[in-house]
């Protein structure tokens, strides 16, 4: 049982929504959006900051939410995968994933889509060989990344400056 001591209000704007709960101190930003925000496309995998499937944006950054405490999002606006989407509709994005066969078993699928999102918002142009350096911070074990590296190709469009 955490004391009342060790709990704080977090206080932030998660998906466009302003939200008010309470968090022991040492929570996890990743177990604070899926279990108090309901927020479960935030994966969980290696809980190392290594697997880049808990990708989630805090102030327009990609950021690994399993380094984080939920404490530092307060103030903050998150984004997570379900901001993608506009009811059933897919983003995009989503679409260039499902036409690019850039997904196979999804686990970390939101990962790349938060960090896709982030490049996309970036501005930044990229060679296609720095476009794969910065996919390689999310794993997957499945796609041998061809499939993904396509689609955010894609999304990037003109942002991508090469083919090499």
């Amino acid at each position: 049982m955490v004391q009342e001591s060790n709990v704080v209000e977090i206080q932030a704007r998660v998906n466009d929504v302003d939200i008010s709960e309470p968090a022991p101190v040492r929570m996890h930003a990743a177990d604070f959006l899926r279990q108090r925000c309901g927020a479960t496309g935030v994966h969980i995998g290696c809980e190392q900051g290594v697997c880049g499937m808990c990708t989630i944006m805090v102030n327009g950054e990609a950021v690994k939410s399993c380094l984080m405490l939920a404490v530092q999002l307060d103030e903050c606006e998150v984004r997570t995968v379900e901001s993608l989407a506009h009811g059933n509709e897919l983003n995009e994005l989503q679409r260039a994933f499902r036409e690019h066969h850039g997904l196979q078993c999804g686990f970390c699928t939101p990962g790349f889509l938060m960090l896709a999102t982030h490049l996309k918002q970036s501005g930044r142009r990229y060679s296609m060989a720095q476009l794969r350096d910065e996919v390689s911070g999310v794993m997957c074990r499945c796609t041998g990344y061809e499939g993904p590296v396509r689609a955010i190709a894609h999304y990037l469009g003109e942002q991508i400056v090469s083919q090499s």
